[in-house]
């Protein structure tokens, strides 16, 4: 029986740190076990332009504590207002991608794109530069059913970006059915895709069985279990076209459990964990590594990282909330209970996912 892993250090390619004071919170979180992150645009405002973007890097790095090593990867917010231009300068910036929100998709996205083939130039531009399209892949027109939608738009849009240009590196961003396997499957090596613990965790019954759980809302919104089975099987499969990007969304308590809650689960405090979690229920411990730490930096272009990270076989429950700090808190944070009561209790909680929950790895 494996009681102890040592991985590569892997990265999370897709996640929320937010902005002002919740930086303290998410970032040290996020650094406590990955050595890079991709950081969505989606603030108030969006992150759109270049210097919007290096700004908010800056802010992000402030927020690492101090002796740690981490490197936010920042994004564009593509507009329909983006221009070729912009995408040349973001990339001698070091930027590295850029991402496509259809407007009203998720939380911040009002700003988003409206009719995703006016962006072509901005497209081809950044096949020319080599920059990446992280894409939300969801359409958002009223008849078409939650449950459909990224499905919808595979058929609708991302199916003719793909072909149009194929030269395009292109992330489907928290796939959620197996619609969006088969799609990646069957592409080109240019295109690759996300998975969240979430999706690989939870179904749709776990959103709605026995009353709504606020909590396990995000978007796009948890799928039947067939889906489910369908990304279990995927990433127990080790395909190289599919890695870790956790869509980790914070959310304080009070805006999750209202009458309209917010969408997103917040997993960077134990995210590493839960994927351990999924693949040993899968028998597949022997994928995480490639999952977590190999297939993103390749399929990016970055060199994977030099260090290691290890987990042990023990058992420990995910705090039921989390006290989010002041600028005056310290950052050396461990995953018990006694966390939680060094925090100012003066200020909102998160819930984070699968609070309460009890997991059979832990971050050494």
């Amino acid at each position: 029986m494996t009681t102890s892993l040592t991985i590569q250090t892997p990265d999370d390619w897709h996640l929320h740190f937010r902005d002002g004071e919740m930086l303290k919170e998410t970032v040290p979180a996020t650094a406590r076990c990955f050595k890079r992150a991709i950081a969505m645009p989606n603030l108030v405002p969006p992150v759109t332009t270049t210097q919007m973007a290096l700004a908010y890097k800056q802010r992000i790095l402030d927020a690492v504590p101090q002796g740690v090593e981490f490197e936010p990867l920042v994004t564009l917010f593509l507009t329909n207002q983006t221009t070729a231009q912009e995408i040349k300068d973001a990339k001698a910036a070091g930027i590295v991608a850029s991402k496509l929100y259809p407007a009203g998709a998720t939380t911040n996205s009002d700003a988003a794109v409206k009719g995703i083939k006016a962006l072509y130039p901005v497209f081809e531009a950044m096949q020319q530069v080599g920059m990446l399209l992280l894409i939300h892949g969801e359409v958002t027109e009223a008849h078409i059913d939650i449950f459909d939608r990224e499905k919808a738009f595979i058929d609708t849009y991302l199916r003719d970006i793909v072909n149009d240009f194929p030269n395009l590196k292109i992330v489907f961003e928290h796939i959620t059915t197996k619609d969006a396997v088969d799609f990646v499957l069957e592409s080109s090596d240019n295109v690759a895709a996300t998975i969240t613990p979430q999706h690989l965790l939870l179904n749709r019954n776990d959103l709605l069985v026995g009353g709504i759980r606020p909590h396990n809302y995000c978007l796009p919104v948890l799928k039947r279990n067939t889906h489910q089975q369908a990304l279990r099987a995927v990433v127990a499969s080790g395909s190289k076209k599919f890695f870790l990007g956790t869509d980790s969304a914070p959310h304080e308590k009070h805006k999750k459990e209202n009458a309209c809650g917010c969408a997103g689960c917040y997993s960077a405090w134990s995210a590493i964990e839960l994927y351990a979690q999924v693949f040993e229920d899968l028998n597949a411990i022997d994928k995480l590594e490639g999952f977590a730490s190999h297939y993103g930096p390749d399929f990016y272009g970055m060199p994977r990282n030099s260090g290691t990270i290890t987990l042990n076989k023990q058992s420990w429950e995910v705090p039921s909330n989390i006290k989010l700090p002041t600028f005056d808190d310290t950052f050396d944070r461990t995953l018990d209970k006694s966390s939680e009561r060094s925090l100012d209790s003066s200020r909102d909680e998160i819930v984070p996912f699968f609070a309460g929950e009890t997991l059979q790895w832990k971050l050494a």
